[in-house]
């Protein structure tokens, strides 16, 4: 899995990046098959002091492209609120993957 985590008008602490990493490994936990991880936490030069701290993220898997991005106060909690949304995204993409038809019951002559 190749993982890209940058910053828009933020530096990425080391803090911060082991924080991303470790709440990554939930969604690898699910679905096994992740190609590509590009991850963007950003702060918005906006006049309201709510939903400044934004992060985006994009995963490429086998068969799509999954995309989620959420904003709030404390950019910790918009990590969790993202990941919340790419676990949830990631189960769906899964469950659509796995084959749900069943084999017609054999007649025992």
């Amino acid at each position: 899995m190749n993982l890209t985590i940058s910053g828009h008008h933020l530096e990425v602490t080391p803090a911060l990046r082991s924080y991303v990493t470790s709440k990554l490994d939930r969604i690898s936990r699910h679905f096994d098959q992740v190609v590509d991880v590009k991850v963007l936490l950003s702060v918005e030069k906006q006049k309201e002091k709510e939903r400044r701290q934004r992060a985006e993220c994009n995963i490429h898997v086998k068969g799509s492209d999954l995309f989620a991005e959420c904003s709030n106060q404390d950019l910790y909690a918009a990590v969790d609120e993202l990941m919340d949304k790419l676990d949830r995204k990631v189960v769906r993409h899964k469950d659509k993957l796995k084959d749900h038809h069943h084999e017609a019951a054999k007649r025992i002559m």
